[in-house]
């Protein structure tokens, strides 16, 4: 098997738990250099993956004529100019969402990836969410009838602001809306496509909060309406989604469970239950058939977060068809500036 040897920028929480696990996990790769300068993050490096090199400036990684492929994983205003560079060195690019903060930003690297025959892979995991999985499959098996609405959550609790964070900075490209609001309306992007119009109420909630703490997103479809809610003052845990059609309606509480099981790294991802919700989250499907009113629990499919990586693979030595194209990346980041704009100017903004 061609290995291709990967390097990774930057080992806080996104390379951490969503990244070097993954590429370390899986056989097709091999992980031989992070960038990493925070002592206290060097020593989990040099714990759990002592054949990789560590290295503190990122050029180390990007000039490496041995490296095929580099995972950038830093603060958003950065991707764009880091990105660039490993595309201009020769590199592929394995980039963290948001994609970029400005859709210019996204169609330079989509240019310059083409110029240099490169790949640009944009890491949207919550593709492969148990719940989002299920989700997919019910209104694919049609059970509900015609979909009429979702209501897509994705909330926290945490009252305070986390300090020395660039992502309470208030810089552009920080904030609810490009941190988890990337991951539901590229989601939306999956089941529906892209929308006619977008409304949009953000809010910054907490005492003295330089960023976007809540948000609430309107995209409008033809015959369908989807919801997007962000807030991180939601102590009591909301319902994830709520799907209505015109036959029924699913509702699903909890997150996925990969997250947490990650950042704790006392599991195996070749453990044969990778992924799978315990029966106490699965959702809750109720519709009509034949006259009677049927109400059941659905067992959650099994979350896959190495599927983004095992793709990544596939299309570069196989020539596969993306699974996250770079495009749907762009104009996640487009509906972004269409909310922001809805809620400076306080109407509803046509999707261009």
């Amino acid at each position: 098997m061609e290995r291709i040897k990967a390097g990774l920028i930057g080992f806080g929480l996104g390379g951490r738990v969503f990244h070097a696990p993954v590429i370390d996990f899986l056989e097709e790769f091999e992980l031989v250099k992070i960038r990493e300068t925070k002592e206290d993050k060097i020593q989990i490096i040099e714990k759990r993956y002592p054949e990789v090199d560590i290295v503190s400036d990122s050029d180390e990684i990007i000039n490496d004529p041995e490296i095929d492929l580099v995972a950038v994983i830093i603060p958003n205003k950065a991707h764009y100019s880091v990105g660039k560079a490993v595309l201009e060195a020769g590199k592929h690019l394995v980039i963290d969402k948001p994609f970029t903060v400005t859709t210019a930003e996204a169609d330079d690297l989509i240019a310059l990836a083409k110029e240099k025959n490169k790949q640009i892979f944009v890491f949207q995991n919550r593709r492969w969410d148990s719940d989002f999985l299920t989700l997919k499959k019910l209104i694919s098996e049609g059970e509900l009838g015609r979909i009429v609405e979702l209501e897509n959550h994705f909330d926290r609790f945490r009252n305070t602001l986390k300090e020395n964070s660039w992502k309470e900075e208030g810089d552009l490209g920080t904030g609810l809306v490009y941190d988890l609001g990337s991951h539901l309306i590229d989601q939306a992007q999956v089941l529906f496509g892209l929308p006619n119009a977008v409304t949009a109420f953000m809010a910054k909630q907490r005492t003295n909060s330089n960023i976007t703490d809540n948000f609430e997103l309107l995209l409008h479809y033809d015959d369908l309406k989807v919801t997007i809610k962000c807030g991180m003052l939601v102590k009591e845990p909301l319902p994830k989604y709520i799907l209505l059609g015109e036959q029924g309606s699913f509702v699903k509480y909890g997150l996925d469970i990969q997250e947490a099981t990650l950042d704790k790294a006392e599991k195996s991802l070749s453990d044969a239950d990778w992924g799978e919700e315990p029966e106490e989250q699965w959702g809750v499907i109720h519709y009509e058939e034949n006259g009677e009113s049927i109400r059941k629990k659905v067992k959650s499919e099994r979350g896959n977060y190495p599927a983004f990586y095992e793709n990544v693979y596939q299309v570069i030595t196989e020539g596969a068809e993306q699974k996250v194209k770079p495009e749907e990346a762009r104009n996640t980041i487009r509906i972004i500036e269409l909310a922001i704009q809805s809620d400076e100017e306080k109407r509803t903004i046509p999707f261009s």
